[in-house]
């Protein structure tokens, strides 16, 4: 329980905490729990202001705000519990505001702390070999999987994007092809001769056995066994059971995506080139990658150096 005497601090921002949790505990009526961790977090950050001099919760800034949560990260605490943090010193504000002790909030324009975004999952160029050769090739299907896979993993697609990839896409003599990523935003991506040769084989193989009519309705390039263009779902279940058969569990279409964009890196190639070959609008969607060859140069390191 709050005493009047303890209301009576000394400075304003010790008075403003006590009236914060008096607020919370009896007029709001919150349990003995929840007003203790208000307690605990308002109480922290009621630290951190007179750490530096402030003496009334009114005088802090959306900076101090936001560097009292940069604190909270370099003591290694969390997203979800930097973000409790925050909670707790907008209820704060929200208070003072409406007790007119406080003019403005300024934790309104202080973003919410964003999860660490993970590293993506890559595969090994072994890997990717391995689950290549897996498709039965003298098999109409087997030939397709082929070519697919081929596919992916030259050009970085998405699997709308591979789903969607017309014949007419695929620019032969520049080795190049026209993608639709997004927003139906177009980009050329190179593809290697490897992958147009599986590519060909499968046009002039298997294809023609399940599409007969000509046109823009039969121009996709890859299709079921009924000449319909492969759905999402066949695409994942090509991946899928071509990884099982290479004895690599957990494999998703997506994987092809992340290792061709590593794999290019790792061999030198620029971000910039990347990000565009990926289709991407920020190139900070394009930097994970690096962390990821940050990761594999730390491994090579750990693995080859006599004093790692």
């Amino acid at each position: 329980m709050i005493t009047a005497s303890a209301t009576r601090s000394t400075l304003p921002i010790q008075r403003e905490f006590q009236q914060f949790l008096h607020h919370i505990a009896l007029e709001r009526g919150l349990s003995e729990n929840t007003v203790r961790s208000y307690g605990t977090d308002v109480g922290r950050f009621m630290e951190f202001l007179q750490e530096h001099a402030l003496q009334s919760f009114t005088h802090a800034t959306s900076q101090h705000i936001t560097s009292f949560l940069a604190t909270l990260a370099e003591l290694g605490l969390g997203t979800n519990s930097r973000t409790r943090y925050l909670y707790s010193i907008r209820s704060l504000y929200r208070f003072l505001c409406q007790h007119q002790i406080a003019e403005r909030d300024p934790s309104e324009i202080v973003d919410m702390p964003k999860p660490k975004r993970p590293l993506p999952e890559v595969l090994s160029y072994p890997q990717i070999v391995k689950i290549l050769e897996q498709p039965d090739v003298n098999r109409p299907d087997g030939l397709r999987n082929r070519a697919l896979l081929e596919t992916l993993y030259a050009c970085g697609l998405r699997v709308s994007e591979v789903c969607k990839l017309q014949q007419r896409d695929i620019l032969w003599e520049s080795e190049v092809v026209r993608v639709f990523g997004k927003g139906a935003k177009e980009r050329i991506v190179p593809i290697s001769t490897t992958a147009l040769e599986w590519i060909q084989r499968y046009r002039r193989y298997a294809r023609p056995l399940w599409v007969k009519s000509t046109g823009d309705a039969a121009d996709t390039l890859f299709v079921n066994q009924r000449g319909r263009p492969l759905s999402r779902m066949s695409v994942w279940n090509i991946v899928h059971d071509a990884a099982l058969a290479a004895g690599i569990e957990h494999i998703h279409p997506h994987l092809f995506r992340h290792s061709f964009a590593t794999h290019l890196l790792e061999g030198g190639a620029h971000l910039r080139a990347v990000q565009e070959m990926l289709g991407h609008a920020d190139i900070a969607t394009t930097q994970i990658y690096t962390h990821v060859d940050c990761e594999y140069i730390k491994e090579v390191h750990a693995t080859f150096h006599p004093r790692a």
